[in-house]
């Protein structure tokens, strides 16, 4: 995959692509065989919603709390079958880890697909790539100035805090602070959304030299077996170990009710993931929290949602 492409996928969260430049989107399983068998892909082009962040981030503020600030506002179908772009002086600053992260959820809006034009940050993540199959950095497409949107929001990232989702839609959004003494039963850090290398250093750097709080399941899961080993070699694994916490390889698993972590009746988890629907982790009686990483550590070591300056 390269910025340009246009990528399917039968998940839907195939929209994290956008955060390359790429336009990426979920599709049924038979439209994904006719798209493998002839090549082709059949789409109604999407309006485009224009979401414009300005000012700088707070500390702990990541991708993951962006996002979370734009569902809050918009709803879980604020974005129906349109086009999110994000774009603005805090994305271009922006890491492309925490631009993927963003575009991932968009379908958490009832978006088509989430999209950020690429830029010299973009070109610098895919040189690191090696692809002997496809050289070279991709097609960098961006809007035309006079481009028209279905409608425009500016969010001055000045005044957006670590945020969590509450059960039991990713709309449901509360700054951290506000959800003091919500005890928890469960963390899971990583997944699709966040289980890039950049998120496990945060939380380790959070864990480090720290214990999970007594009854606290712990479960990090990184998102490719390449970032896995990544953190076996930086001795991220380790730190997560020593805490108390379980270090797996990737797996969907929790995030999905799948298996590793499934929740029981009555209990509560906060997660790194992108949904918190009802039974989504589990039983239909329990309830999930979605944070960033940093929050989902701070968690864990506190037996509380807490916010990470709490454990420094």
């Amino acid at each position: 995959m390269k910025p340009g492409d246009l990528v399917v996928g039968a998940d839907s969260h195939t929209c994290t692509y956008g955060g390359l430049g790429a336009f990426s989107t979920g599709v049924g399983s038979t439209d994904l065989a006719a798209a493998m068998a002839t090549g082709e892909c059949w789409l109604k082009v999407p309006e485009s919603m224009k979401f414009v962040f300005f000012g700088k981030l707070n500390k702990w503020v990541g991708g993951k709390d962006l996002i979370l600030n734009v569902i809050g506002d918009i709803g879980v179908d604020g974005a129906l079958y349109r086009a999110m772009e994000f774009c603005g002086e805090t994305i271009e600053s922006l890491s492309v880890e925490d631009r993927l992260a963003m575009c991932n959820m968009a379908i958490e809006a009832g978006g088509k697909n989430g999209i950020i034009a690429p830029d010299k940050l973009t070109a610098k993540y895919e040189r690191a790539i090696k692809n002997s199959n496809r050289p070279g950095i991709g097609k960098f497409y961006s809007s035309d100035k006079d481009a028209k949107y279905a409608s425009v929001k500016e969010y001055d990232c000045r005044k957006i805090e670590p945020i969590v989702a509450c059960p039991s839609l990713p709309s449901n959004t509360k700054p951290v602070r506000a959800l003091k003494g919500v005890s928890i039963d469960q963390v899971v850090i990583g997944s699709c959304t966040n289980g890039r290398i950049s998120d496990l250093r945060v939380a380790a750097k959070l864990l480090r030299g720290k214990k999970v709080k007594h009854g606290v399941r712990l479960i990090v899961i990184p998102a490719t077996q390449k970032i896995y080993m990544d953190a076996i070699n930086e001795g991220l694994a380790k730190i997560f170990i020593e805490a108390g916490g379980v270090f797996s390889t990737p797996t969907c698993g929790p995030c999905l009710g799948g298996h590793m972590g499934i929740l029981a009746e009555g209990e509560v988890a906060i997660a790194t993931t992108n949904r918190n629907f009802v039974g989504r982790m589990g039983h239909p009686k329990s309830q999930v929290y979605l944070s960033n990483p940093a929050v989902a550590a701070a968690s864990a070591i506190k037996g509380t949602i807490s916010h990470p300056d709490e454990v420094i």
